[in-house]
Parts: structure tokens; sequence; C-alpha cells
């Protein structure tokens, strides 16, 4: 347990990292409930990791009735990405790149994250936790299925915000469901901190 514990800490580092460093001081969205989650902090200020941990409530009720497993790995993962993502909030705005190069890193941590998450059985929450279930029930991979809900919400949030440059969250969101997906193909090859 406690290697697990280890594993989902650096992960939710690296999540938390992308989030506060090179997504959330240019407005750009992520998808799943990351992205649900900062559309409500952009609109209504809410506190990130709380509102995580708040809409992903319903979605571990479906997993703790279908697979308890996954429920406990994913209440630990949702805990600790939620509270990292708070407890880095001070990185918000320290660095500053341009707005391509911001969502393509920030991408890649998440993913990176998420995928190692995923590949050990657990995950941040939301959609991820989903794309488990939906894996093990329909053999769909998960950054797949991740991709195309992810694409959905960046989709809402430019119909929201009705602001253009959140297209550049799409690139996040590929980058997201690309990552995810190298590190959860390959079965025989396990991913360890």
């Amino acid at each position: 347990m406690a290697k697990k514990v280890l594993i989902i800490g650096v992960a939710s580092i690296l999540i938390g990292i992308g989030i506060n460093v090179f997504i959330m001081p240019l407005h750009l969205l992520n998808g799943g409930v990351f992205g649900i989650s900062l559309l409500l902090k952009y609109l209504l200020g809410f506190k990130l990791g709380l509102t995580i941990f708040c809409i992903n409530f319903p979605i571990y009720l479906l997993a703790f009735k279908f697979d308890q497993t996954y429920f406990i790995n994913g209440v630990i993962g949702l805990i600790i990405s939620s509270v990292m993502i708070d407890l880095m909030f001070p990185l918000n705005g320290i660095i500053h790149l341009p707005i391509i190069i911001s969502a393509s890193i920030g991408g890649l941590l998440i993913g990176c994250g998420v995928g190692i998450m995923l590949r050990n059985h657990t995950s941040p929450g939301g959609v991820d936790l989903l794309s488990l279930l939906m894996a093990k029930w329909f053999s769909i991979n998960p950054g797949v299925f991740i991709l195309v809900i992810d694409a959905l919400i960046i989709v809402c949030g430019l119909v929201i915000l009705k602001d253009l440059h959140l297209m550049y969250s799409l690139l996040t969101v590929i980058i997201v469901g690309f990552v995810v997906s190298i590190l959860t193909s390959f079965k025989s090859v396990d991913i360890y901190i």
C-alpha cells in the first residue's frame, strides 16, 4: 500500500504542476472532471481541488457498486491528487511561456500523471475512473475514451466562455489522451516509480 501511495503521490505532483503552472495561468481547460472544475473556477472562483472532489462523488458511488477495488484505489487517487492540486496553487503564474508551449507541456505532465495512475489501477477520478471501468468491461483503451469525453468538455467550455484561445485546450486534451494511450497500451510493461 505504501508503494501505491508513493506512485499516486508522484503522479499527483505531475498533475498538480501541469494544471497550476501551465494550464490555469492561461485560463486553459483540461478535459473530464478537471476541465469541468477549471470551468467552475474561472466562472465562479471555486477552489479547484475541492470542486474536483465534490464532482467525483457520484462517479465513485458508481465505482463502489461495480468494482470495490477500483473504488478504493480511486478514492486514494482522488484525495491525494485533489490535495496536491490545491497545495500547488502557489505555483500558478511562476512560469510564462507562449500559450502553445504551455498547453503542450501541461498536457504532457497531466497525461503522464494520469497514465501512471491508470497503469497502477488507480486514477485521479472522474472520467479517468470511468475509463478504467469501461476498459475493464468493453476492452476499450482508456486513453481513447478520455480523449473523446475531454474534447466534448472543451467544446462546451468554448461555447460557455466564448474565448477562442481555449482552442489551445484541445491541444492539451490531445496530448493527455495520446500520453495516456501510450502508457496504458503495453500490458507487459509495468510503470513503477
